[in-house]
């Protein structure tokens, strides 16, 4: 296992956010990685972490399954951040009493600091404002601990250990999220003075690290990239390319679930990059599979399996070729196996989950823990475009999972053309780069509508648009009456078979950005 960064591991018990601590500690410059907390101890130790935090969880500590890790990480002689139920664990494992608080604590509350040392010291003298989700509070802390700050309803809001040659500090709250007044530098203190902790995470040290690492799995062999014009892969094709130049080859398939005009967007893109492209046209091969599918995770899986069939076939025509390239991100992972702890897969990524179990060709996955805006940072970093770089998200299946429920040809064309509208008038609006992703998805009922004094009954397109920082976490966006009342206009006007058109309020979570 190769490092080049200081590391700071967070153990993760189920946590909605989980993912934002390590955000929050890379905006810090130092490199945060996720474990689950049912990593062995060996495990733990084999990544050398500069610290280790615990974080927020939905089960209660007494629960007869209720997580754990190993006690003996506590002697491991690395500083420990207890978040919420990582508090009230290390709490129960070191001898002390957790029990159901009398008033539980759900948002905001005012923390009142007793000793602003440590990891509580910095914070704005005013406001001490912290965001509270808890429904158990600490009774009795175990043997070497003191409180150092508490709220009107949790005597223990926050403790560290004293003594005995450990450093464990534990809060109650959350500082990882926005609410918290003064978060950020309570994370800051712990990862720069308490684990003493280098701020050399940047993209470009990414750069020279990643090259190096990409060079070393490669050697002399051939490798392939699965383009497909998006800001994923299209980083990851200009990172492995400054790696190992010609022995790179990028294949772009258009399998028919295209967005209008994307072929020729990419040919024109990458015709101004030393990239050596290949364009594949199999949209009978994959329209063909899909045929009368219905369920989207069979969908995802048909897609990633004759995705790989494709450039497995190309490898073998190009010559012995070991290696693929694609442009795998952290929430890719995240999201499609649930090794973060106890928390559910929600959805199987066609370049993760949906992948076939045996496969002639290698992986190479540099982006693979990169959070997206990671990614457009090192994107600028490579010298790529701006129209690349700041392209929304669009899902590696394409249209299959925007046309919900049978995946035809005449539906493929009507969605192409209903979302070809919704990005000319987000674009025209000005509201391009404060969106996350903006898209139309082609529902798979039919309404009553009037067109010409005459009845017509047709598909009714549903517009989503969000905001988000990384895609974890997303809020529908408050489009403009008059930008909507225009797509709508449009929609219905200019494409054949749609005489309905709805806006999705729904955030993520409980929703998922995509509808399949």
């Amino acid at each position: 296992m190769e490092f080049w960064h200081d590391r700071i591991l967070i153990l993760d018990f189920g946590s909605q956010y989980t993912q934002l601590i390590a955000r929050r500690i890379r905006e810090a410059r130092v490199y945060s990685q996720i474990l689950p907390c049912t990593a062995s101890l060996a495990t733990i130790e084999a990544y050398r972490p500069k610290g280790i935090i615990l974080s927020g969880g939905p089960s209660s500590v007494y629960d007869r399954k209720a997580p754990k890790v190993p006690k003996e990480v506590f002697d491991l002689g690395v500083p420990i951040l207890g978040i919420c139920y990582g508090m009230q664990l290390v709490t129960h494992l070191l001898g002390g009493e957790v029990a159901k608080a009398n008033h539980r604590e759900y948002g905001r509350a005012e923390l009142l600091i007793d000793d602003a040392s440590d990891v509580l010291k910095k914070l704005p003298a005013r406001s001490r404002t912290v965001w509270m989700s808890h429904g158990d509070r600490i009774e009795r802390m175990p043997k070497g601990f003191r409180a150092i700050a508490h709220t009107d309803n949790s005597p223990v809001a926050a403790m560290k250990s004293v003594g005995g040659g450990r450093h464990i500090y534990c809060l109650q709250f959350h500082p990882e999220v926005a609410h918290t007044a003064g978060g950020v530098q309570i994370l800051k203190n712990f990862v720069y003075d308490v684990c003493g902790c280098q701020p050399t995470w940047t993209m470009s040290s990414y750069v020279d690290t990643a090259v190096k690492i990409i060079q070393e799995r490669v050697g002399t062999g051939k490798v392939i990239c699965a383009l497909s014009g998006g800001v994923d892969s299209s980083v990851a094709a200009a990172l492995t390319s400054r790696a190992v130049g010609s022995q790179l080859t990028c294949i772009f398939v258009d399998n028919g679930l295209l967005r209008k005009e994307e072929r020729a967007k990419v040919q024109k893109s990458f015709a101004q990059m030393d990239l050596d492209l290949h364009v594949l046209d199999r949209s009978t091969e994959f329209l063909s599979a899909l045929k009368g599918v219905t369920d989207p995770e069979r969908k995802r899986k048909i897609i990633g399996r004759l995705f790989i069939k494709n450039f497995e076939r190309e490898a073998t025509r190009l010559g012995k070729v070991d290696y693929l390239v694609q442009g795998t991100l952290y929430p890719d992972v995240i999201e499609s196996v649930s090794f973060k702890g106890p928390s559910a897969t929600i959805k199987t990524h066609h370049n993760v989950g949906g992948l076939p179990t045996r496969m002639r060709l290698r992986l190479v996955e540099p982006l693979r823990e990169l959070f997206k805006d990671e990614v457009r940072v090192l994107g600028k970093e490579l010298g790529l475009p701006d129209d690349i770089v700041g392209r929304h998200p669009f899902p590696g299946p394409g249209l299959a999972i925007r046309v919900l429920g049978a995946v035809t040809p005449q539906r493929c064309m009507m969605l192409r053309e209903a979302d070809a509208i919704v990005e000319q008038e987000i674009r025209q609006s000005g509201l391009y780069a404060e969106t996350w992703q903006a898209f139309a998805v082609l529902l798979p009922i039919r309404t009553v509508g009037v067109m010409g004094d005459q009845r017509t009954y047709e598909y009714v397109a549903a517009i989503r648009a969000v905001t988000s920082l990384d895609g974890m976490t997303a809020d529908w966006a408050k489009l403009p009456h008059e930008v909507l009342g225009k797509i709508s206009n449009r929609i219905i006007n200019e494409v054949r078979g749609v005489n309905r058109v709805v806006y999705d309020i729904s955030s993520k979570p409980p929703s998922t950005i995509e509808w399949e």
